[in-house]
Formats: C-alpha cells, structure tokens, sequence
C-alpha cells in the first residue's frame, strides 16, 4: 500500500470548480462557520467561480488528487493594514491529520509575504472546535465581538496571532 500525498497549493482560474465544489461541502457541513450561505454560493456562475478562484487569495488542499480542505487570505476594510484568513474549511474524513495546519501555514506565509507581522480572523461562537484548534494555534481573542450580519444569533471573536519567530 502506497502512502498517500497532501498538496497544498494557491488556485488558478482552471481551479474553479474545485473551489466551487469544496465551498459548497463546507457551507452544507458548517453553516454557522462562514459569512455567506449555500444558497448564495450556488446561486453564483461558473465565472464568478473562475474569478474567486483567479483573483482572490484561496488555496486549496489535495490527497491524492482529491480536494479535501479550503482557506484564503485576504484583507479587511474595517481595519486597514492587517491580514486575515478567511474561509477554512476540511472534509470531515480529513480532519486530525495536519491538513488544517498545513493550510494555515500558506497563509501564514503569503501574509508574511506582503509584510504583515500579525494574522487575524473572525471565528463563530457557536463553532467550539474552531476556536480550539485556532488557540491551540497561538491565537488569542483580540477582546473585538459582533454579530455576525446574517445571523444575530452568531457572535463572531476576533483572533490574532503573532507571525514573528520569537
């Protein structure tokens, strides 16, 4: 038996029904984990997808050719100069096998790359396993809260974590 082999790897325009499909999987399996909802996802073209896939920030992970877990990285006009992850997502099959760090490591990097010395993100209150994966990480809540815009029943935490090798 052959071992199996993870790729983590940046999209390109050709990816896009890759990004489609594990978008839809993470918004059917983790609704209350993600800022927009199936409907909208699936409600969008196949070249919106491409541009998703072309333009912004995404990576995707592959075992053995099969997309298995999703992240992007991005900025954010509510606090200018920062960097964030967004979007991070594994098949639940995937799950506890370092697909989820590997992920967050391209993140890290490329936020690293544009210069940046600390990496946020939003995560839901009613996600337990998130918040603890992402503070086992080294994230720490920034004290920042709000209601989540499509459902008040969702707080959002702020979390940062130092991107500086101590």
């Amino acid at each position: 038996m052959s071992e199996s082999t993870l790729v983590v790897r940046r999209t390109l325009s050709d990816d896009w029904s890759e990004l489609r499909d594990i978008r839809l999987e993470a918004l059917r399996d983790t609704p209350d984990a993600f800022g927009s909802t199936y409907e909208e996802a699936l409600a969008f073209s196949d070249d919106e997808w491409r541009t998703f896939a072309q333009k912004r920030c995404f990576y995707l992970a592959e075992r053995d050719a099969r997309v298995v877990g999703m992240i992007s990285g991005g900025l954010n006009d509510a606090h200018p100069g920062t960097h964030w992850m967004y979007g991070m997502f594994v098949t639940p099959l995937e799950r506890g096998t370092g697909t989820a760090q590997r992920l967050v490591s391209e993140v890290d990097d490329w936020a690293r790359g544009e210069g940046a010395s600390e990496l946020f993100l939003h995560v839901g209150s009613t996600v337990a396993r998130a918040r603890a994966f992402y503070l086992k990480l080294g994230f720490e809540p920034t004290g920042e809260t709000f209601v989540m815009h499509r459902n008040a029943a969702i707080t959002l935490i702020t979390m940062k974590r130092s991107l500086v090798e101590s």
